[in-house]
């Protein structure tokens, strides 16, 4: 491995690790703290600075280290009103309107300044690959703000959207890399800026530090961030990776939002209304502790990252039939568990009678 990626790594994680100790106290004295309700259950006042910090490590980072280019200096303006967005929301509470009207401008500006966008999906159907012509802005558009929401949705647990875009982040850098994309960088110094926050959401490995949580800033910068960089991975000249292992790269989120989104339209509620059934709530409602829930979700999710790069050196056609596949049986075992786990209190119930 280059020793740049050890030095870009130290780099972004040493500024988020210092950044977070300054932002800590400025966060609890003006107000951007979590406070808990019936569908937050942590303890005390908690700061929302974790996504705040990642992206100012990163900007930092890359201004350092990088040079510097429309692309570059696009995609820091751009993930940076994201961020403010995801700010005014924890620290407001916005509605669902406002922010997927700034993710759907951004994802215009990310087409129209700098021309990234998906213009085929690969050769899904063993015929051919898929061109998206005219409907290529369209398509890119409900990519970016359904990555961002996946995430953004994810964030349930400590150290759960964290680890995820961990994963998804390293697989990156290693196919970038892989292809000589220079974006793996970015990857990079994803990677370092996500283990520092990890180090304070999951008081690791010394207890001293005092808990923060990543924020829709955060969830939402790492969906927009994923996004942009695949993009670049798929519809590359020299691609680094196909379509289909995209899907494969963001699963867990993408899966559980999908998920979600039709149960809820099935009840008749809004596809955005917030509640308590996404998958880490089922894993403790079944009896797992926080922690048992992350590890099974976050290797859940490597799994299926690894899956998906292996299967791509078959063919796009076998890779997208196998997705669907567990994206069935995941729709099915989520819409029913529920029904098992009202048994299984009925159950006890009676035997506690």
């Amino acid at each position: 491995m280059p020793v740049n990626f050890f030095y870009f790594l130290f780099c972004a994680y040493l500024l988020t690790y210092l950044l977070i100790w300054i932002a800590k106290p400025i966060a609890c004295k003006f107000g951007l703290v979590d406070q808990p309700n019936h569908r937050k259950l942590h303890e005390g006042s908690i700061p929302l600075v974790g996504g705040v910090c990642v992206f100012f490590g990163i900007s930092i980072s890359t201004f350092m280290l990088l040079p510097l280019s429309i692309e570059v200096f696009s995609y820091i303006i751009l993930s940076g009103l994201m961020v403010l967005v995801g700010v005014i929301d924890d620290y407001k509470d916005i509605s669902v309107r406002p922010r997927l009207f700034v993710q759907i401008i951004i994802a215009l500006a990310m087409i129209f300044i700098v021309d990234y966008k998906l213009l085929y999906l690969g050769n899904i159907f063993s015929n051919g690959e898929i061109e998206l012509g005219q409907f290529s802005i369209l398509f890119t558009v409900l990519a970016v703000v359904g990555c961002i929401n996946a995430f953004n949705m994810v964030d349930g647990i400590d150290g759960l959207v964290g680890l995820l875009s961990l994963i998804a982040f390293s697989a990156l850098a290693f196919l970038l890399y892989q292809a000589n994309i220079p974006w793996y960088a970015l990857c990079i110094f994803f990677i370092g800026a996500i283990i520092a926050y990890l180090m304070f959401n999951l008081n690791w490995p010394i207890k001293k530090y005092k808990k923060i949580f990543m924020g829709d800033a955060g969830s939402m910068l790492i969906g927009f961030s994923i996004i942009w960089l695949l993009c670049i991975g798929t519809q590359s000249h020299k691609p680094a990776l196909s379509p289909v292992t995209a899907l494969w790269i963001v699963a867990v989120p993408l899966i559980d939002m999908a998920a979600i989104m039709l149960r809820r339209i099935k009840k008749g509620d809004s596809p955005f209304k917030p509640d308590r059934e996404h998958l880490h709530h089922i894993f403790m409602r079944a009896g797992a502790t926080p922690k048992q829930t992350l590890l099974i979700i976050s290797m859940f999710s490597l799994l299926m990252t690894c899956l998906g790069i292996y299967l791509e050196r078959i063919n796009d056609t076998v890779s997208f039939i196998v997705f669907i596949i567990i994206f069935l049986i995941y729709s099915y075992l989520i819409n029913h568990v529920w029904k098992v786990l009202i048994y299984i209190r009925k159950f006890k119930s009676k035997v506690l009678k």
